[in-house]
């Protein structure tokens, strides 16, 4: 128990120093042109609607699910503070939605994922209010989805849970990159090649950096996970099967 409880610590430390050597952001303050801000903005609101029934589910049921979605919310915030200076007007970082969609679904994340980028724009300067629709469809709806729907793709043909979380975390970062890539390459198209010329260079770019990071974020969630469980297996908390 003892050796667990250190464990996770020395994560959760890793976690809170990494970013301190970052300085980058999501899709910029006043990058994306105002017609995109719009699109993106009500794009995200029906997941958002569906995210609040979600949440006061949970809010309805114990305790300990509240401190689990709490946790979520922090694994989120802490990793995708981590950035590195990528695309002009973005940048790659680890996102740390899946854990939360593995534990809760994608909806409860579009929410924790609106809240983390809200406070991120204001406290921390990532971001902004009005990329946050863009931003948050990207993290918080496209991310959680392919997160869920791996692990419960795999859960189905009782693969590894380790290697099921790490391909669900790793994949779920994945795409939220080739979301943003597709964002900015409809936002600017090449004056030559224009939507399909764009989305390969913002591809190309954002590979460099966001592959490894993808599987960073995949080995620290996997770890997390499994730390979770065995506490679970313990009685000191408990995991419930995700909706």
């Amino acid at each position: 128990m003892k050796n667990k409880a250190l464990s996770l610590l020395w994560v959760l430390f890793f976690l809170v120093l990494a970013p301190s050597i970052a300085n980058a952001m999501h899709i910029m303050e006043g990058f994306l042109p105002a017609k995109w801000a719009i699109i993106w903005a009500g794009a995200v609101l029906p997941f958002v609607f569906l995210g609040i029934k979600r949440i006061n589910d949970i809010f309805k049921g114990n305790t300990n699910q509240k401190v689990l979605l709490g946790l979520a919310g922090g694994f989120v915030f802490v990793l995708s503070a981590l950035k590195i200076p990528s695309v002009t007007g973005s940048c790659s970082h680890p996102t740390g939605v899946g854990l939360g969609a593995i534990l809760f679904g994608p909806t409860a994340m579009t929410i924790v994922g609106l809240i983390v980028l809200l406070f991120q724009a204001l406290l921390l300067a990532h971001g902004g209010l009005t990329t946050l629709g863009a931003n948050t469809f990207s993290m918080a709806v496209v991310g959680p989805l392919v997160s869920y729907g791996v692990f419960k793709l795999l859960k189905k043909k009782d693969a590894n849970t380790t290697f099921t979380v790490f391909l669900a975390a790793f994949l779920g970062d994945l795409m939220t990159y080739v979301v943003t890539a597709n964002q900015l390459a409809l936002a600017f198209p090449d004056p030559v090649n224009g939507f399909v010329g764009s989305l390969g260079k913002f591809l190309s770019v954002f590979a460099v950096t966001q592959i490894p990071l993808a599987i960073v974020e995949g080995i620290v969630t996997a770890i997390v996970y499994n730390l979770l469980v065995e506490y679970s297996k313990e009685g000191v908390i408990k995991i419930e099967t995700i909706k």
